[in-house]
């Protein structure tokens, strides 16, 4: 019990917080915007580490795949395998949202209205541009200094994937490089973990005022959230992972894969995070049948690129800021963004608790918003947190089953 709550800790923290906030937002009203100036201190904080963080933490991630020794095959049915089951979570989260979207029922205009007095409100050129402008806006710059800008977070991660292959392809002559990547991407995880002492407070403070403005209509859009969340989770954990492991290896498989699930998802429900995991992931696989390398090459790997359930959150935060702001979603290109977006959030969160401030901003830059969202959708990953875990965490041990399928043949099991 002691070690379950040291574990949640910051969680149990940061939901207390905002308990605390949603309280004094409904007590205050609009006197509670007093407390927003602390709450503006601890987005600044973020706002400012964000760009070094994201350029470290994956080009380190890239980078130390040159060190992994494993057969392009191997490589090639891993990439495969996450793209496809990443996709079919993103799919999975769409169809959830528009069956039952968490804001519908929302005053939309009204909450539009009183996002935008609060500085959060969406760009007016992202919404002039033309799809092709909008494409080259927001996969490249025209000038390298403005990388290093927390509204072009999707370009820079493009540019951080070269930069880490590069590293890679580079070999012993890219060994200082690495090593470089590795110490920065360490000390800005302790930057941000430092930061995060003041979270707490700061969003505290600044959903006191969101909740102050709004009333309890946000809170009625977070329960929501967090039941349509919990519900995807089921059919993801218990059919998907079910479908995937008859895939892999047919009822051998499906039964050898439930014999030794169990124990990674209780220590994702207990760890709350995927990296904490990853030991007890490695010994399912390998009991279940995965062999050493591919176990060693599909789990590690997976725990900084393949986050099923960080990509239905992703896509529920997409789906959340667009009902808020009274956008519409029923329609093909704005969907197969939302499936895109929502997969590249998985795809960069990190593996640690309430990592997924990466992902965020990426959503706010890529659709334009203000960076004042932030704690709008930053309290959708708290609440989903421990569910996402177990999603992100077991899902990697089910894929080293599919790749070992696809990479020894369909008697791999036998």
């Amino acid at each position: 019990m002691g070690n379950l709550l040291k574990n949640y800790k910051m969680s149990l923290v940061l939901l207390v917080s905002i308990l605390i906030g949603g309280i004094i937002g409904v007590i205050l009203g609009p006197k509670a915007t007093v407390l927003e100036p602390f709450g503006q201190i601890f987005l600044n904080l973020m706002f400012t580490i964000i760009v070094p963080l994201v350029f470290f933490s994956v080009t380190s991630s890239i980078a130390n795949m040159s060190g992994m020794h494993r057969l392009g095959k191997i490589i090639i049915n891993i990439a495969i395998v996450f793209i496809i089951t990443a996709l079919i979570s993103s799919i999975l989260a769409i169809i959830g949202a528009l069956l039952f979207n968490p804001t519908k029922g929302l005053d939309a205009e009204a909450i539009k209205t009183i996002l935008s007095q609060s500085g959060i409100e969406v760009s007016k050129d992202a919404e002039k541009l033309s799809l092709s402008k909008q494409l080259v806006k927001t996969i490249t710059v025209g000038d390298f200094l403005d990388l290093f800008s927390k509204s072009n977070m999707l370009q820079l991660i493009i540019f951080s994937v070269l930069f880490g292959l590069s590293t890679a392809l580079a070999g012993e002559k890219g060994t200082v490089i690495k090593n470089f990547l590795n110490s920065a991407s360490a000390v800005m995880m302790k930057i941000i973990k430092i930061i995060m002492y003041y979270a707490p407070i700061g969003l505290g403070c600044y959903f006191a005022s969101i909740v102050g403005q709004l009333g309890t209509q946000i809170l009625q859009g977070y329960l929501k959230a967090f039941l349509l969340y919990l519900g995807l989770s089921v059919i993801s954990y218990f059919i998907l992972f079910s479908v995937y492991s008859y895939i892999a290896a047919g009822k051998i498989g499906f039964k050898a894969f439930w014999r030794n699930a169990i124990p990674p998802t209780v220590i994702a429900l207990a760890t709350c995070s995927s990296a904490a995991s990853i030991p007890v992931n490695l010994e399912a696989a390998k009991k279940i049948g995965v062999s050493k390398d591919i176990a060693e090459t599909v789990i590690p790997l997976g725990v900084n690129t393949h986050k099923d359930g960080s990509v239905i959150g992703g896509v529920l935060k997409i789906v959340f800021l667009f009902g808020l702001f009274g956008k519409d979603i029923n329609n093909i290109p704005t969907l197969l963004s939302i499936l895109a977006v929502g997969f590249l959030v998985g795809a960069v969160m990190g593996a640690i608790p309430g990592g997924g401030m990466i992902g965020e901003m990426l959503i706010i830059s890529v659709y334009g918003f203000s960076p004042e969202a932030l704690p709008v959708i930053a309290v959708i990953s708290t609440i989903i947190d421990a569910p996402a875990t177990v999603l992100n965490s077991t899902g990697n041990t089910v894929c080293s089953m599919l790749v070992s399928r696809f990479v020894d043949g369909r008697n791999w099991l036998k």
